[in-house]
């Protein structure tokens, strides 16, 4: 790619992000919900449901940066219903009758869902510091750790985008949704692999989420960096395969 059509390409996902941006402005309820629900999810899990089966020491310690994992996984119907809507609505249609960058559209969806990401990662890093969650490494285990926590949000957005893309239709981004579920729940955000059963624990442990989760952990409670290999490569092969299916099948797309 040439320097000018590099910068074309910056251009436009700029001007499609900012118009996702603009949205916020509109649907302000919207971003709002966003933010609270993984609020609630701590506070459940903290106070109703958490017991922490076999976590030494305080669970609120083991939760949180488990719950940050688990938030980058959740919420992805806002975008898949957005990309879903524009297909339907002949947004796309027009925005490719323009001189415009290939999937420029899509990054654009995609900035917007990241930057709401990092605003919900401080949120809930708010919240969990009143709950009484401190972090023990240094600024730059904490940067890794946020940067990590981002990473998998970004993997797991572009699977959103091209499923989003497959399925066409905002009623059926909510039967692509609950595939996230198992992804989200089949993991060690909430409990230790130790206490489950020893098939159920060894398909936690494979979970990509599980390294995320672990890996910030560790990052967070500056004890090490065991699982940071996998945490970086699990993201990166996702994105390796889904980012450029959803590009594909975006320029595949009838005019």
């Amino acid at each position: 790619m040439s320097t000018n059509a590099g910068a074309h390409a910056l251009t436009d996902s700029w001007t499609m992000t900012r118009r996702e941006l603009a949205h916020w402005a509109r649907q302000p309820v919207q971003v709002v919900v966003n933010l609270v629900f993984p609020v609630m999810l701590l506070l459940m899990f903290g106070y109703l449901i958490g017991g922490g089966r076999g976590v030494e020491g305080s669970y609120i310690d083991y939760l949180v940066p488990g719950m940050l994992a688990l938030t980058m996984a959740f919420g992805l119907e806002g975008t898949m219903i957005a990309v879903t809507q524009d297909l339907n609505k002949g947004v796309i249609d027009r925005f490719r009758s323009m001189p415009m960058t290939n999937g420029a559209v899509l990054v654009g969806r995609s900035a917007a869902d990241m930057l709401q990401s990092a605003l919900a990662l401080l949120v809930l890093m708010g919240v969990g510091h009143a709950l009484g969650w401190r972090v023990d490494g240094g600024p730059g285990a904490f940067l890794g750790a946020f940067g990590l926590l981002l990473l998998f949000r970004f993997a797991m957005l572009w699977i959103g985008i091209h499923l989003a893309l497959v399925a066409g239709r905002p009623e059926m981004v909510q039967a692509v949704q609950i595939l996230v579920w198992p992804i989200a729940f089949l993991s060690n955000a909430l409990a230790l692999p130790e206490s489950m059963p020893g098939w159920l624990a060894a398909v936690v442990d494979r979970n990509p989420m599980s390294h995320t989760a672990t890996a910030v952990r560790d990052l967070f409670a500056g004890t090490g960096t065991a699982h940071l290999a996998a945490a970086i490569v699990w993201p990166l092969v996702l994105l390796a395969v889904f980012f450029p299916l959803a590009v594909r099948r975006f320029a595949r797309m009838s005019r």
